[in-house]
């Protein structure tokens, strides 16, 4: 498989007209003809595709899991769609899109999660169905429509549901969480992303598309919070690194006196590691 493009989004539309849409479901019904987003020139008189949105959910969720796929097998895992588990807030109905586990189940326990994917795709660029044919005619900067990581809203909902997994418990704290998307951000999210990151909330915003237009777009932030995703092999990488890194998640509002016994106490420790437990221990309150 390659990474996200055109042909991803032609394979969509095209698997769902001929399996289980009407091109009303798919399509904005313009005076011109059907587009999946309404050009810039023109206006869509309060039409709303809501029907697209979980068709096109799920198609990316099973897309994300056939490339993650290989990566999560050289490794040692099982990619997963729909992971639930409680005790680190996935359940029923705020299950992990995608989750690398070391068991082949949709039921886990926090021990066997190992990455968790929050996925936020969605078609991009604008395409015209006319006769039976999809054609492209712009990219995202030509239509009205923000996809993807472009969605204040898709932004917002990826954090909410992050931060209610690390809030769940220690359970989640040492579990990586990644946001995928297909797009570029906006600037208005450019270091609050890098924020997200270095706090340990998320450990980074991915798009899977590396090439949602020809002109200039952020590809990625200074803080590394956001990457463009190149190729496969940048993928596993990164994937790798994540996984490598050893990460645990801490979060607080203390006094600075009490901030600076908590590290006398730990640099009392004989290893850095040692040191490390002790305070974050310290700082949930566990000793």
């Amino acid at each position: 498989m390659d990474l996200w493009d055109r042909l991803s989004e032609l394979q969509f539309f095209t698997t769902a007209l001929q399996n289980y849409a009407t091109p009303e479901q798919l399509f904005y019904h313009l005076h011109s003809g059907y587009y999946a987003y309404v050009p810039k020139t023109e206006n869509a008189k309060g039409q709303a595709l809501q029907a697209r949105n979980s068709l096109i959910g799920q198609f990316t969720e099973k897309w994300t899991k056939d490339i993650f796929t290989p990566i999560a097998r050289s490794l040692g895992f099982y990619a997963i769609n729909g992971v639930e588990c409680e005790k680190i807030g996935l359940s029923r109905r705020s299950e992990a899109d995608l989750a690398f586990c070391t068991t082949n189940s949709k039921k886990q326990v926090p021990e066997n999660v190992k990455l968790i994917f929050e996925i936020k795709m969605s078609v991009i660029s604008n395409y015209k169905y006319e006769s039976g044919k999809i054609k492209f005619i712009g990219d995202y900067k030509t239509h009205k429509g923000n996809p993807s990581l472009l969605r204040s809203d898709s932004m917002l909902k990826a954090i909410g549901k992050s931060i209610n997994i690390r809030v769940s418990g220690i359970s989640s704290s040492n579990i990586p969480i990644i946001v995928i998307g297909n797009s570029p951000i906006t600037e208005n999210y450019s270091h609050k992303v890098d924020f997200l990151k270095n706090s340990g909330a998320v450990q980074s915003f991915w798009s899977l598309n590396p090439r949602p237009t020809s002109i200039s777009f952020i590809e990625k932030t200074s803080g590394n919070g956001f990457l463009t995703i190149k190729n496969l092999s940048l993928l596993k990488q990164q994937t790798k690194e994540v996984l490598e890194d050893k990460l645990n998640y801490f979060s607080s509002m203390i006094p600075k006196k009490k901030l600076g016994e908590f590290i006398n106490i730990s640099s009392k420790e004989s290893y850095d590691e040692q040191k490390a437990e002790k305070f974050l221990n310290l700082i949930r309150g566990l000793v």
